[in-house]
């Protein structure tokens, strides 16, 4: 039957398969029993696929279904049930997509915001690191000056200490030459 009343719901519209497949087995699943608007809606559409006009297939449909008691009241009565079961399914449906919403766009939203702050601690401890890497590269840059300037001083030392131990070496030498000769 749900397939009868896809055609009857979509006949020809081009209507998205997966939500028309929904409503009508929500449709079949809410069938009134006995004869009533869908069961008219049926006849309508068998009529209309024999070419027979608007007005013309729904005064049969009519007829023949007054024939087993349908009257007027009770065609509008159950075409107004199934619209309640169309109103509830799109409630169903709107709760269903708003926890779609939640579950799929909020929690990614939810993700990317704590994406961000990761990312902007990721950057503070790069900052943290690069300060580092300069104070380092600083360090080593004048410890070449350090290292030279130590170097030199303990050049100047070695020299100004090797002058003062010549100068006495000599004059000690000198000494005891004048010892030899004089004494």
């Amino acid at each position: 039957m749900q397939q009868d009343l896809k055609a009857l719901f979509d006949a020809g519209q081009g209507l998205d398969e997966r939500s028309v497949n929904s409503l009508t087995k929500a449709l079949e699943k809410n069938n009134l029993d006995g004869f009533d608007y869908i069961e008219f809606k049926q006849s309508l559409g068998r009529l209309r696929a024999l070419d027979i006009d608007e007005s013309t297939a729904y005064k049969s449909a009519f007829a023949t279904a007054s024939t087993v008691g349908l009257t007027k009241d009770k065609l509008l009565k159950t075409a107004e049930h199934y619209k309640k079961v169309l109103f509830q399914e799109q409630q169903q449906f709107d709760q269903a997509l708003q926890k779609q919403m939640e579950q799929r766009v909020e929690s990614k939203r939810t993700e990317v915001e704590k994406m961000k702050k990761q990312v902007e601690e990721y950057k503070a401890k790069i900052r943290q690191l690069e300060e580092k890497i300069v104070k380092a590269q600083s360090t080593i840059d004048h410890a070449d000056e350090h290292i030279q300037a130590a170097k030199e001083k303990i050049v100047s030392t070695q020299n100004a200490f090797e002058a003062a131990l010549k100068s006495i070496l000599k004059e000690i030498d000198q000494d005891i030459e004048n010892i030899n000769t004089l004494l």
